[in-house]
């Protein structure tokens, strides 16, 4: 049986979310999907010679993309190198994010207005890694929004030989908005993304934008190769429960809540033991019981108890013993 690509199902990389406690919680859920880092500036892998703290992970976390957030081909591809040098599965170039932090660096979004200087980028990545480097990206950005545009700026990557890319089904709109209102605002289109596997057959093509159920990705993998989980991945990680069987033909086995929680507990323990803080572990636990009974509970007791450092290694053992046997509090 033929393997099935990591990329067939991933969660998107998103800056304050896919740290590596989070990309260690859902890997307890799904051992298959492709993972993500939150978005890694070349310069601060640059000026931290020798302890890259941004690029540690645990073996666990694999397959995991490393996403780099840059505009500097030369030091992108140096940067390519380390974080390929630290084991990672691939490198992702971030050509999508519309924050006004990022665009000050003139990277992110606004590069999808300069084809030709991120089709360098990728060929300076390849030129140094042996492992895939893909692009995430928007279908546009406001005065660059045609399926034209889209089609130049993806046709110029193909060429410098980029191994796949994930689109978010919306244009970046890089004035006025803020990147939250440039997730919901900007209207879905997810058509563009499947006329690009069209046009585009031999490349890896994974759609991103407001998917949210099992359902919706067997949809979308009627047209593209992949599929790309954003918020919903944090909102409702056991969404992930049964990816692996539906995705990637693995037995119908899958975890529980508690299960998870279970497993969590030696990574907690050891974490806490290395001067981690409760709260940055935990914080990743809140939608673990979305949609499921008692699900408020369960968020107000880590509220309530998470940032108490005196009951730090009691904290996740009691979460457990009141998600096992639910009694008011």
């Amino acid at each position: 049986m033929e393997k099935v690509p990591s990329y067939r199902v991933s969660v998107a990389p998103m800056m304050d979310w896919t740290d590596r406690h989070f990309r260690f919680f859902i890997r307890l859920i799904t051992k298959k999907a492709l993972l993500y880092t939150e978005m890694v500036t070349t310069g601060a892998i640059l000026k931290s010679k020798s302890n890259h703290r941004y690029l540690q992970f645990s073996f666990e976390e694999l397959p995991l993309s490393l996403q780099l957030g840059g505009d500097s081909p030369k030091e992108l591809a140096e940067c390519a190198k380390i974080g390929e040098e630290y084991g990672y599965s691939e490198i992702n170039l971030n050509i999508g994010c519309p924050s006004e932090r990022v665009q000050s660096g003139s990277f992110g979004a606004c590069l999808m207005k300069e084809p030709d200087l991120v089709a360098e980028m990728v060929a300076s990545c390849k030129a140094k890694v042996k492992i895939p480097v893909t692009v995430k990206h928007r279908i546009g950005v406001n005065g660059k929004e045609s399926y034209e545009d889209l089609f130049n700026f993806v046709n110029s990557i193909y060429k410098a030989g980029v191994d796949g890319i994930a689109v978010h089904a919306r244009i970046a709109i890089l004035e006025g908005l803020s990147p939250k209102e440039n997730r919901t605002v900007p209207p879905i289109r997810y058509n563009d993304v499947y006329r690009l596997k069209t046009d585009f057959p031999n490349l890896p093509i994974s759609i991103n934008g407001q998917i949210k159920s099992i359902n919706e990705m067997k949809e979308h993998l009627q047209f593209v190769d992949g599929v790309m989980i954003g918020r919903a991945a944090y909102e409702n990680p056991f969404l992930f429960q049964t990816v692996d069987f539906n995705f990637f033909g693995e037995n119908e086995q899958s975890v529980t809540r508690e299960e998870v929680l279970e497993k969590l507990q030696p990574y907690y323990e050891k974490e806490l033991s290395l001067g981690t803080k409760p709260h940055h572990i935990l914080r990743h636990c809140f939608g673990l019981y979305h949609g499921a009974n008692g699900a408020g509970q369960y968020r107000k007791f880590l509220t309530s108890t998470m940032f108490d450092l005196n009951k730090s290694h009691t904290i996740l053992k009691d979460f457990l013993k009141i998600a096992t046997n639910p009694i008011p509090f």
